[in-house]
């Protein structure tokens, strides 16, 4: 007999009201992140991530890029700058799906900027 686990989908990681530095329509598309900011949250490269723009309600699902340690660059590429301005906040997230075992001990990375 085969038995069914269920997961739940869990906020992995969040990086909350982050500025828009850069936007840039001619790319293939994603969201170039400090590389520093990745870290502290643990999003990985191509990593999928929910943007919510707090500026206009915009919300969109594209992946993440590396961008310079340090630069503290939140860049928008490709359709993902339809959805921006250079300035708006944002919120960053990340969803990861976890086993019932997981739940009771797991808490989100978040990074409040």
């Amino acid at each position: 007999f085969l038995q069914f686990f269920m997961k739940t989908i869990l906020l992995k990681s969040k990086i909350h009201r982050a500025v828009v530095t850069h936007t840039q329509l001619e790319y293939d598309g994603s969201c170039g992140i400090d590389s520093n900011y990745m870290k502290a949250v643990d999003i990985k490269p191509f990593e999928q991530i929910h943007i919510y723009n707090l500026t206009n309600g915009e919300r969109l699902i594209t992946y993440a890029i590396e961008a310079e340690a340090g630069s503290k660059t939140i860049s928008m590429m490709g359709a993902a700058a339809h959805k921006a301005n250079v300035g708006d906040l944002i919120i960053i997230a990340a969803y990861g799906s976890f086993e019932e075992t997981e739940l009771e001990k797991f808490e989100p990375k978040i990074l409040r900027l």
